[in-house]
């Protein structure tokens, strides 16, 4: 047996930070339990140096199982322990070669700044372990996976998802959020030199205007947009219980968004309680289930103050949604401030037999 360690990204949000190592295993073991077979024994936190590491044992990673690694939320790098078990010795580390996903600069995640907006660490992680719950996790590797963000604010789930080099669709109700990320997207494209086409129409049927679409199609590279191999990212400017008007049944493999938490964020950074997302989440989830393909996966991320997990289990199970309820799903519960207690739900939709 090999033992490993995760040294863990460094946080500039101190109350995230401290959720940190929590975090990562819960995100850690699914994965494991998804695509590594269940082989990772020992997963705990263990301080190297007086540095806190992630660290399991297995009998060895492979190139593919180490790539998966690579894209943990939280791994800033990946060691091989050597004399981890020898009394009297210090550790020993070998650094792990990753190769990440990412396609482009990190800025494209961190440029906006807004209240409200969600850590993009933990927009990274709630995509990864949805990826994880549908039944081809594999083609998150291949970039093969369809993204949607119902309730996409502005846009850090498809942004994400551009990092990764998927396919990725948002609604967002709030016409400033939408023309706040129509804008960052533009100039970020033009600021990073990257072909692209980026449109803004008007949707109609029947005369009559239905939504705003920003369209926009960009290539990593001058050679990939030529060819036709481009990311191609569309944000829907509409109520999301309409999404449906805008996308075809079953194109989507993963739905990944954040209800909304319950507070308002005023020009004071004050934070006052107000609904849950219940009746919201009534109401949509059933739209969204008809533009998941089957086999492919919904997570949620939302305050545990406003609503019970039982009850945003309940909604999914209702549509016949396999809710994923085994240990490592039930890890992910942080604080984030005062009025909010985030949580996530995962669940699959079972394709028919």
């Amino acid at each position: 047996m090999k033992t490993y360690g995760l040294l863990l990204l460094p946080s500039h949000n101190r109350v995230y930070a401290q959720s940190a190592p929590g975090l990562a295993r819960a995100e850690l073991l699914v994965l494991d339990a998804a695509v590594l077979g269940g082989r990772l024994a020992d997963v705990t936190t263990t301080v190297i140096g007086g540095v806190p590491y992630l660290t399991f044992r297995t009998e060895g990673l492979s190139a593919r199982e180490t790539d998966l690694l690579a894209n943990l939320s939280s791994l800033y790098a990946l060691f091989e322990i050597e004399d981890a078990d020898a009394p009297g010795r210090e550790p020993l580390l070998r650094p792990v070669g990753l190769s990440r996903l990412d396609r482009f600069a990190s800025d494209l995640l961190t440029i906006q700044k807004y209240p409200g907006k969600t850590n993009e660490d933990f927009t990274k992680l709630l995509l990864n372990v949805t990826a994880m719950s549908c039944d081809t996790p594999e083609r998150l590797l291949s970039g093969e996976l369809r993204v949607l963000d119902p309730l996409c604010g502005r846009g850090t789930t498809l942004n994400q998802a551009v990092m990764y080099g998927l396919d990725a669709a948002g609604v967002e109700r709030d016409a400033k959020s939408f023309d706040a990320y129509g804008t960052f997207l533009r100039q970020w494209l033009k600021n990073s030199r990257l072909k692209h086409r980026a449109e803004t129409t008007t949707v109609r049927r029947d005369r009559r205007a239905l939504g705003r679409r920003l369209h926009v199609e960009l290539g990593e590279s001058k050679e990939l947009y030529k060819q036709g191999r481009v990311i191609d990212v569309t944000m829907i400017n509409a109520d999301t219980t309409a999404a449906s008007d805008f996308f075809r049944p079953a194109t989507f493999d993963l739905v990944v968004t954040d209800a909304p938490y319950g507070v308002q964020h005023g020009a004071a950074a004050r934070a006052e309680r107000t609904r849950s997302p219940l009746p919201l989440l009534r109401d949509a989830l059933p739209v969204w289930a008809r533009l998941l393909r089957p086999g492919g996966a919904v997570g949620i991320a939302w305050n545990t103050l406003v609503a019970r997990r039982d009850e945003l289990a309940g909604l999914l199970a209702e549509l016949g949604f396999e809710v994923m309820d085994a240990e490592p799903y039930h890890g992910f519960l942080h604080r984030v401030d005062q009025a909010i207690v985030r949580d996530l739900v995962v669940a699959r939709l079972p394709a028919p037999r």
